[in-house]
């Protein structure tokens, strides 16, 4: 397959890199143009906040590709010079550097930002966000040096920065608004038991705490002030409290733009010559029957493929379920599935929550729409199966550890 015009990948993370080895793999041989705005050629992000910033592996292992693939497969990198700017009409986009590429289909992978922390002080040195790999090179070198820090939320990140902090010996004091980490998506049910953790490994987890103000003197923060007037002194300051999704360029474009940039069960956006995929991507989901953006590692690593069949020409439906992991102490866990707006009903638990060996699963009107195993592996296949079947399941067999996940469905 020939092109005139090429294919252009807006956006050199994960997402952009998987979607030109799609490319090339489904057998486009026209130009393909990859453009990131940082000169670091694609690396994946969960060793930014595990293996990496802990130490237990090396630089190399977060790349995406070899340097030489690139060459290899004839995919033209475009580093240090964003896309500035889509003219849909024209097919073309701008970059910073002044360029102007035409093409023939555009990809929008740009990926999220950190959300800033809208107080005083937040733009002092030693604040640090943990979004590139240059974050965690200098998040790896405070940990060195560093007695205590402050981490200001306890979500995935602020959570896997703990870990990583207090695996260097590092004093942490972690800092949630809300009244337990990971309210929101987990539940108190299993929130408490991140909860745990983190206190059982020394960590003073302040919940229902609201940071003012990050106080500094000489141009570099020393601490946090919270609201009732209590200061805690830090030698730094990590900031994760969520990210945004990166569509400004596709709002400026006239793309349609809700909680994400919106696309269908192709990976189409409103325009039929530009798709999206990743973070940035708000797509329909045809099990679940809703748009939804997923933000973790395994929805950047797979749903481009599926952008790239579509750009292809291809029938596509992308409708794989949510995935998420995280690596924290002597704790691993894998996610599937999706709660979603309406909620759940109750949680099930199989095994100790205790021993912090166990299965989660939330139900609603006696149907799983997630799983969470926790140092319990070679089960995300049968919780797959339970979601996407929809099939009530046996609420006492569910959480029997004796019954195989694959007979738990209700009788009748």
């Amino acid at each position: 397959m020939a092109a005139d015009s090429p294919f252009v990948i807006a956006g050199a993370g994960l997402a952009g890199a998987k979607a030109a080895e799609a490319l090339r793999e489904g057998g486009f041989d026209g130009p393909l143009i990859l453009v990131g705005d940082e000169k670091e050629r694609p690396y994946e992000r969960p060793p930014l906040s595990k293996g990496y910033l802990q130490g237990t592996s090396p630089r190399e292992d977060a790349y995406v590709h070899p340097r030489d693939w690139y060459v290899d497969n004839d995919v033209e990198l475009r580093l240090g010079a964003p896309v500035t700017e889509i003219d849909p009409g024209g097919r073309t986009v701008s970059l910073a550097d002044g360029a102007r590429l035409p093409y023939a289909k555009l990809l929008l992978a740009t990926g999220s930002s950190p959300r800033r922390l809208p107080v005083a002080g937040e733009n002092l040195d030693r604040v640090h966000y943990l979004r590139r790999l240059s974050d965690s090179d200098t998040l790896k070198a405070t940990f060195s040096t560093a007695s205590r820090i402050v981490v200001i939320g306890a979500g995935w990140i602020g959570l896997e920065t703990t870990a990583a902090a207090r695996a260097a010996g590092v004093e942490v004091t972690l800092l949630e608004a809300g009244e337990l980490p990971l309210l929101g998506l987990l539940g108190r049910e299993a929130a408490q038991v991140f909860a745990d953790l983190h206190t059982a490994h020394g960590v003073d987890l302040r919940c229902g705490a609201h940071v003012t103000e990050i106080t500094g003197r000489h141009g570099r923060a020393d601490g946090v002030l919270l609201h009732g007037g209590e200061r805690i002194e830090a030698d730094a300051v990590v900031v994760g409290v969520g990210v945004t999704p990166n569509t400004g360029l596709a709002a400026a474009a006239g793309l349609d733009v809700e909680d994400g940039i919106r696309v269908d069960a192709a990976l189409r956006t409103s325009h039929p010559d530009i798709w999206a995929a990743g973070d940035v991507a708000g797509a329909f989901h045809p099990l679940l029957g809703r748009h939804i953006r997923v933000e973790h590692w395994a929805n950047a690593l797979n749903q481009p493929a599926a952008a790239a069949r579509s750009m292809l020409g291809g029938e596509v439906r992308y409708d794989r379920l949510p995935y998420f992991f995280t690596d924290q102490y002597d704790l691993g866990m894998e996610y599937t599935g999706h709660v979603g707006r309406d909620g759940y009903d109750r949680v099930v638990f199989r095994g100790s929550t205790e021993a912090r060996e166990f299965v989660a699963f939330w139900l609603r009107r006696r149907r799983v729409l997630a799983g969470m195993n926790v140092n319990v592996w070679d089960v995300t296949g049968p919780l797959r199966t339970l979601v996407t079947s929809g099939l009530p399941v046996d609420e006492a067999k569910l959480g029997d550890v004796g019954v195989p996940l694959t007979e738990v469905h209700a009788e009748g």
